[in-house]
């Protein structure tokens, strides 16, 4: 499979959002299993979620950067990335983000 930095971050951020919204929901929604488990549950499950969506990133051939903040940062103040992916960093983020949502949304959706 080619490196692409499109697909990269469009996975690796709706990783994030699928395992990251997913922790929350179980440990928040009534008719869960993990209902109540706590907050320790909550941060294992975003660090988790960070873990694999960066790793999923970069095999992928992107940068990792799974939030438009740093993309930006890396735009401003780092020399060495390419200004013109800027763009395509930004649009699979924010449709990574939002698959991952609605992913997370219908798996869940009967624990509502």
């Amino acid at each position: 499979m080619t490196p692409s930095p499109f697909l990269g971050e469009f996975a690796g951020t709706a990783l994030l959002i699928i395992m990251g919204g997913g922790v929350v929901a179980n440990v928040v929604l009534n008719k869960t299993k993990g209902n109540n488990s706590g907050w320790i549950v909550i941060t294992f499950g975003w660090a988790m979620a960070v873990f694999l969506g960066v790793y999923a990133s970069t095999a992928m051939g992107s940068g990792g950067h799974l939030n438009p903040a740093v993309t930006i940062a890396m735009y401003c103040f780092n020399d060495e990335f390419e200004k013109a992916l800027l763009p395509t960093y930004l649009g699979a983020q924010f449709a990574g983000a939002f698959v991952g949502a609605l992913v997370c949304m219908g798996l869940l959706q009967t624990t509502f």
